[in-house]
């Protein structure tokens, strides 16, 4: 068996042409495009990356994308200030704060920034009454990445009802929200973790297997069950060559394109899992782009929902 690959680039592109007539409607109605705000701390190199792809997407899609950049010496009053102006600004109907945001700002600044957005504003689906919601199966704005997960299942023709679904990774961002999706789609659902004991005998169960963890390659053929859709959200940037030779043999591809930079990004799954998987997401141009897509849609939500009181 060999499984079928995930363009997730093209499947997001398809919908951010499906935003841009809303775009348009909302624009106008209103005399404005619909706007987001998004606040950058320091100079993190992967976050100027996601953020220069999150304005560039922005603007393809007809939406108005600001960005108010943050010196590293920022402290954590810098920052919920630059939220308050987002949460006041009549021009802007979803505020994204970049992570991460730094250790200088303490351990718990990220909560603290995240409960602080309007909840009618919070594309990133962060703020506790968003969480509560989803959780209550009356979702208003939902976590992109997880939300790009449902949608690649759906639109590669997934059914979700009634199948066993596994997800491993139990975070507030990625695996707590899709278990939640895919619960509220009538599949069902085991969430596993670092102690999750036998752990691939337990993903070898499921019809659907959701891989977040960060981990490099940890899930091999032996976690999943023949023909299952395996999607992989973990993206890690490796340098170290052994981890590189244990999932890409000298002479492929990825191997070349390692010892040319020097560095490659991977994702949780070993690439022999598409020997045995009847559906897989590649990591990149998987889930990654999807999550963009999705947090575009929620901008448009929130703006087509006028910010209703939460």
């Amino acid at each position: 068996m060999t499984a079928r690959i995930v363009d997730g680039t093209g499947m997001a592109a398809a919908i951010r042409e499906t935003l841009k007539p809303r775009a348009a409607a909302f624009a106008a109605e209103h005399g404005r495009p619909p706007g987001l705000g998004i606040i950058l701390i320091g100079e993190d190199p992967a976050s100027e990356i996601y953020v220069r792809n999150k304005l560039r997407s922005a603007a393809e899609a007809g939406l108005r994308a600001d960005l108010e950049r943050l010196p590293a010496t920022a402290t954590l009053a810098d920052v919920l200030a630059s939220v308050h102006r987002l949460n006041e600004s009549d021009v802007h109907d979803g505020i994204l704060v970049q992570s991460p945001l730094g250790p200088s700002l303490g351990a718990e600044a990220e909560q603290v920034v995240f409960d602080a957005i309007d909840p009618r504003k919070d594309v990133d689906g962060f703020h506790p009454v968003n969480v509560g919601r989803l959780v209550q199966k009356r979702p208003a704005l939902v976590p992109g990445t997880p939300l790009g997960v449902v949608e690649i299942l759906e639109r590669s023709g997934v059914p979700i009802a009634g199948r066993r679904a596994v997800v491993i990774g139990r975070s507030d961002i990625v695996g707590k929200p899709v278990a939640m999706l895919l619960l509220h789609r009538d599949a069902t659902v085991t969430i596993c973790h670092s102690k999750t004991p036998d752990l691939a005998a337990t993903a070898a169960t499921a019809d659907i297997l959701v891989a977040a963890i960060g981990r490099a390659g940890f899930v091999t053929a032996a976690f999943v069950k023949p023909g299952a859709a395996v999607v992989d959200v973990g993206i890690t940037r490796v340098t170290d060559p052994a981890i590189v030779a244990r999932m890409f043999p000298p002479g492929s591809a990825r191997h070349a394109d390692f010892e040319r930079r020097g560095t490659l990004v991977v994702g949780d799954v070993h690439p022999e899992v598409a020997d045995v998987a009847g559906l897989l997401t590649p990591v990149p141009g998987g889930v990654g782009p999807l999550t963009v897509a999705m947090l575009l849609s929620n901008v448009l939500r929130a703006a087509e929902g006028g910010r209703r009181k939460a």
